[in-house]
């Protein structure tokens, strides 16, 4: 009798223990089937100083190169296309600046998803708030947002900018080109706006000729606008503030990031005004930078895994100043690639 109870309770204890294995897997299941709408990024802790990141997160990267490797981040973290991958373990390169250059020790970057494209960097500013904050700063800080994200939902992704370095947008450009993804973003803040608003300024520009780069550019705004609501501010906008498009005066996309990717639906995103003060020591929080991150990354995830249409599209009303300048290769200086 003592060994049938000894049998039985050791059966017990079985049972509990793989019922116990098996509720374990259902939670993991779950956890993994809530990953494209939810992020596992931790919260960043708030300053009343302008914080940004340095750097994004690094891109997915393999070590093999082989002769189909389009796209490589270098000894230095400088994401770069390949033009020739050569006999003796090198790899010859188009640089930030629009140069050729052979480096040693790049690690292949696999087929992604996603590129994005931190706007600005090194010499090139963009917007400054009145609290010092850089556009290029945060453009950067926001991306590393996103791509956590991105990567807490299974999504393979690479950015165009990986620290505070110039980038041409023939560059930029020559990147989305050479990895091929289903979907582009670049991430900008804004300047000049018309006046008040009632909420968020948030504009997202998208390529005309592309129905698909118009509801991935529908899905960021909604996700941006509903995710920065949330705070209380004196909001500045232009009137047409939303989804929209700007030609040229030969008829085509005006910016040249939707310009020069044409083939990838493909949106040029201006999340807030980094020239209003209020919205500039709000922007200047990590706190804000990882929910606008957080923002964009689900609007991306909608696109990918859904059929929703997007909202907030509107027509844009003539511009006769051009947005700024720079983007060339006049007066670039090439990061350390090794």
């Amino acid at each position: 009798m003592a060994r049938r109870g000894l049998l039985i309770l050791i059966a017990v204890l079985l049972v509990a223990g793989l019922a116990g294995a098996i509720a374990v897997e259902d939670d993991a299941a779950d956890v993994a089937l809530d990953r494209p709408t939810t992020s596992s990024v931790a919260v960043s802790t708030t300053s009343t100083a302008p914080t940004t990141s340095t750097s994004a997160a690094p891109p997915p990267a393999t070590p093999a190169i082989d002769s189909a490797t389009r796209v490589v981040v270098t000894a230095s973290g400088v994401v770069v296309p390949v033009v020739s991958v050569n006999s003796d373990g090198t790899v010859t390169v188009r640089t930030p600046c629009e140069n050729t250059a052979v480096v040693r020790g790049a690690r292949a970057v696999g087929p992604v998803t996603v590129v994005l494209d931190p706007g600005h960097g090194g010499g090139e500013p963009g917007a400054v708030g009145a609290n010092g904050l850089s556009e290029n700063a945060l453009n950067l800080a926001v991306t590393g947002h996103v791509e956590r994200t991105l990567a807490a939902a299974g999504v393979t992704f690479v950015s165009t900018r990986t620290g505070n370095y110039r980038v041409t947008l023939t560059s930029r450009a020559a990147i989305v080109a050479a990895a091929k993804p289903r979907v582009f973003v670049s991430i900008h803040h804004n300047g000049d706006p018309d006046g008040p608003r009632s909420g968020p300024g948030t504009e997202t520009f998208y390529q005309h000729r592309s129905q698909d780069a118009r509801r991935l550019g529908g899905l960021i705004y909604e996700e941006v606008v509903r995710a920065l609501g949330q705070y209380q501010v004196p909001w500045q906008a232009d009137t047409d503030a939303g989804v929209k498009t700007r030609l040229n005066t030969r008829g085509g996309d005006y910016y040249a990031m939707l310009r020069q990717t044409a083939g990838t639906p493909s949106v040029l995103a201006e999340l807030a005004f980094l020239s209003n003060p209020p919205e500039a020591e709000l922007l200047a929080r990590p706190d804000v930078q990882k929910v606008e991150g957080e923002a964009v990354a689900r609007g991306i995830i909608r696109f990918l895994t859904t059929r929703d249409p997007g909202s907030g599209f509107t027509d844009a009303y003539p511009r006769t100043v051009p947005a700024g300048g720079g983007g060339g290769k006049s007066n670039c200086v090439d990061p350390p690639l090794g």
